[in-house]
């Protein structure tokens, strides 16, 4: 086990990882969870790459969490009758929504959302392509939004579109969404992304809707329309995950305001205790090179040392050429990076205030100790995880074993910083002494302390039982 680097890699399997000798090189080189993008494929192929990733984390002796990202209602473009244009500084153009999806011309195209004309109104600005095409608009005329091209390129088919400042009035779950959740319960997906969430009702409703289906995923609010800023601190109470989706973030709120506003998210997701994945092109070079830039690797360094639980991969690995080195550069960035982070590894995080509960007590007493105290290794003895997540908002470079019989446990803290996943048992009557010696064994067996260290050890009074730490005990590994 590898328990060197503490923030974790996500990384989106495609095209590039369906080769499963790929997957497996890709998981022993650091992936910790396999996001599946619903935005892409069909169910089939959503199928076939769920099985594929669960076959290669068992050949490369790895547990890895599976993140199910919803498509959402991105609004894309239709197509172009030769596949793309070349648009002018300048030039008129025109967007209908009652136009034939596979018509485009150099004059106008049809778009894949049916009230696009409502929501927008002559003098906002639209973006396409992640930004790089822009128009303003200048009549809106039943099914018609006449344009005006302010900054021009090439666009080609099915490129989203976003409103400058928000405001699309799409629900945050589609009905194809709802078919995906469906899905995401069949084949016990660990993590359900929702995709431009505008506040904690969409969060809720994604949570209800994947709970009547018979799921246990925790839900990823991915923060990335102007509304969600607005209402950031309801969706990170909501949501189990926050992730800074910067793509269509940047072109919503404005490429100036991104880095200010990840910096946020993070810190406010994390004074809630929640987990936070920092995405997008943090390292989009890697598509076609074999290296990352230097802006990509501070990109990368200063998202871990702003204490992000994990960095994710999108196109590096789901369609790039080099999706075992985009795994590979991703490690070694975020290893140099803590390194430098560790000098100022002790916090004042939840030092005013009251706990919610007991779990979170101890968690804080385990940390503070573990600050303070030449400990080798923190157990937790856990049924659902909650501890190690409570223990993992408290920056420490000491290394938190979440000891679980529960696979769907193990494959959960996959995604919780400096949180690594041991198989154990606790339940059946044994006495403390038989514990802890079963204990001591299980990390020696991993070669994870060595006898005479201290370790610190979590548990509740009652084995088997969720949500019941209760007590923390130093122990010195006989």
């Amino acid at each position: 086990m590898d328990t060197s680097r503490r923030t974790k890699i996500v990384a989106t399997a495609g095209p590039a990882t369906d080769d499963p000798a790929v997957l497996v090189e890709m998981i022993r080189a650091g992936v910790n969870v396999v996001r599946l993008n619903a935005s892409h494929g069909t169910r089939e192929d959503l199928r076939r790459r769920m099985s594929l990733v669960r076959e290669a984390a068992a050949s490369a002796d790895r547990t890895v969490g599976v993140l199910l990202d919803l498509g959402g209602p991105k609004i894309r473009i239709e197509c172009f009758v030769g596949g793309r244009i070349q648009l002018a500084e300048g030039q008129p153009f025109t967007l209908d929504t009652a136009m034939d999806p596979k018509a485009g011309t150099a004059h106008a195209v049809g778009v894949a959302y049916e009230n696009l004309p409502r929501d927008v109104s002559p003098g906002d600005t639209l973006l396409l392509s992640d930004g790089q095409i822009v128009f303003d608009v200048e009549r809106v005329h039943g099914t018609r939004i006449e344009c005006r091209v302010r900054l021009g390129g090439e666009l080609s088919d099915r490129k989203g579109l976003n409103r400058q400042g928000g405001g699309i009035s799409a629900p945050a779950l589609s009905d194809k969404d709802r078919d995906d959740i469906l899905l995401a319960a069949e084949e016990k997906v660990d993590y359900v992304a929702v995709s431009f969430a505008r506040d904690a009702a969409d969060i809720e409703q994604a949570r209800s809707l994947v709970r009547r289906a018979g799921g246990t995923a925790h839900i990823v609010a991915k923060i990335e329309r102007h509304e969600a800023i607005a209402n950031l601190a309801g969706i990170v109470g909501a949501a189990d995950v926050i992730m800074v989706a910067r793509g269509d973030l940047a072109v919503e709120m404005g490429y100036a305001e991104l880095t200010g506003l990840q910096k946020t998210i993070i810190h406010q997701s994390r004074a809630r205790n929640r987990v936070v994945i920092t995405a997008t092109q943090m390292m989009e070079s890697m598509i076609q090179s074999p290296v990352p830039t230097r802006a990509e690797v501070s990109d990368v360094a200063n998202a871990v040392m702003d204490g992000t639980d994990a960095v994710m991969l999108s196109a590096e690995s789901a369609t790039g050429r080099y999706p075992v080195k985009a795994v590979q550069a991703m490690a070694q960035v975020i290893g140099g990076a803590e390194k430098y982070q560790l000098a100022h590894s002790r916090t004042r995080h939840r030092v005013d205030g009251s706990f919610h509960g007991t779990e979170e007590a101890i968690a804080m007493a385990v940390m503070y100790t573990a600050n303070h105290l030449k400990v080798r290794a923190i157990v937790a003895l856990t049924e659902s995880g909650a501890t190690p997540l409570w223990m993992s908002r408290i920056r420490s470079d000491i290394p938190i074993y979440a000891f679980t019989r529960h696979e769907e446990t193990r494959r959960r803290v996959t995604l919780y910083r400096g949180v690594y996943p041991v198989v154990y048992d606790v339940t059946g009557p044994q006495s403390v002494e038989t514990l802890y010696n079963s204990i001591f064994a299980r990390l020696l067996e991993l070669s994870l302390v060595r006898r005479g260290d201290l370790v610190i050890l979590t548990k509740g009074e009652l084995s088997g039982v969720e949500g019941g730490t209760n007590s923390m005990q130093i122990l010195q590994v006989a």
